[in-house]
């Protein structure tokens, strides 16, 4: 048995920890029987898909096979967790993929083992969507685009660049960073893509967390000079991601600095689901 679980870009500009997108990029969890599938690798306990499988009791080896970078802001950790517990999941209760009750559960679960809920929650449902950690929606989306994700060649850390966030914010920023989440989740809800450039706008961690990846501000502003509706650090970075209008993905693309690599994606609708060997 496997699962496919996409990537996902979380935030999304201004919904810090609260917003995130599927991405039709994918890793592979699964439970070894016998001979593992050419490409994919056993995984030790110590992993984050064999962490959450056990969380969910299950039992045996997993493997893994991923096309999704570690440490890039793709949500990596977020999608083999979700594949790993859900797997246990799947060995309890065989309708734990379309189950509210065990979908809740391995939210909650992944969302404790990542320290937030979104890529978790976009890996888990698909689409783009909002969550709290414990509860998660997906948003309805109108806007016919497709996104544009820039990969640079170094990595960043999520846990060192949240300790250098503010621990308060003063209460405009605050009240910037709400309305602009809800401007953007309108915009995608009614089709107004005009709305959303301005929406992504951020003023609680983008701009700290751009210091220490300057090419990835770089990258974001040529990707707009080059007509991308609008852009975000995608999770901690250092990766951007752009929404582009339909079909002008691959120009927009080809535009991007040399110093990453530019992928054109769809928005993965269908979260975790099961995968034939």
């Amino acid at each position: 048995m496997a699962l496919r679980v996409p990537a996902s870009s979380a935030n999304i500009g201004p919904g810090f920890d609260g917003l995130a997108i599927a991405l039709s990029l994918y890793a592979d969890v699964g439970i070894v029987n016998g001979a593992i599938p050419a490409g994919a690798v056993a995984v030790d306990r110590f992993h984050p898909a064999t962490v959450a499988f056990r969380e969910l009791k299950g039992e045996g080896d997993l493997w893994v096979q991923s096309r999704i970078a570690m440490g890039r802001g793709l949500g990596f950790s977020g999608a083999v967790r979700v594949g790993g517990a859900m797997l246990g999941a799947l060995q309890h209760h065989s309708d734990a993929l379309t189950s509210r009750e065990v979908r809740d559960e391995v939210l909650r679960v992944t969302a404790h083992l990542e320290g937030h809920g979104d890529n978790v929650a976009a890996s888990l449902l698909g689409g783009v969507v909002g969550t709290n950690g414990t509860s998660a929606v997906k948003i309805i989306n109108n806007c016919a685009v497709e996104v544009v994700v820039w990969v640079p060649q170094f990595t960043t850390s999520t846990s060192e660049s949240r300790t250098k966030l503010r621990t308060t914010v003063p209460l405009a920023d605050a009240a910037f960073n709400i309305g602009h989440t809800a401007l953007l989740i309108g915009a995608l809800n009614s089709g107004d893509i005009a709305s959303l450039r301005v929406a992504v706008a951020d003023k609680l961690h983008q701009e700290v967390r751009f210091r220490n990846a300057l090419p990835s501000k770089e990258a974001l502003q040529v990707g707009i000079d080059a007509g991308a509706i609008c852009g975000w650090l995608s999770g901690s970075g250092p990766t951007i991601a752009m929404f582009c209008h339909a079909g002008d993905g691959p120009r927009v693309a080809a535009l991007l600095p040399s110093g990453g690599s530019a992928k054109v994606l769809d928005i993965d609708e269908l979260g975790v689901r099961l995968t034939p060997l």
